[in-house]
């Protein structure tokens, strides 16, 4: 895989943007996972998948300290 390299500032902005969606989603499952559901078109990606995947990339990029993606409070 090749190397890339991100600024510091610009991946501050993108976890913050990330655990943005991720709290989004939290705050109104009823709604949207049927929404994702109808978008995917299969069961095997749910809300918690997206979720989960949304807060190990906010921790890859250093936005938080992994509390929600290690289930530690």
């Amino acid at each position: 895989m090749p190397a890339a390299s991100l600024d510091t500032t610009d991946a501050i902005e993108l976890a913050e943007l990330l655990q943005f969606i991720a709290d989004w989603l939290a705050a109104d499952p009823a709604r949207l996972a049927p929404s994702l559901l109808d978008y995917v078109g299969h069961p095997a990606y749910g809300l918690d998948a997206l979720r989960a995947d949304l807060e190990r990339f906010t921790f890859l990029l250093g936005g938080n300290e992994g509390e929600d993606f290690f289930g530690q409070p």
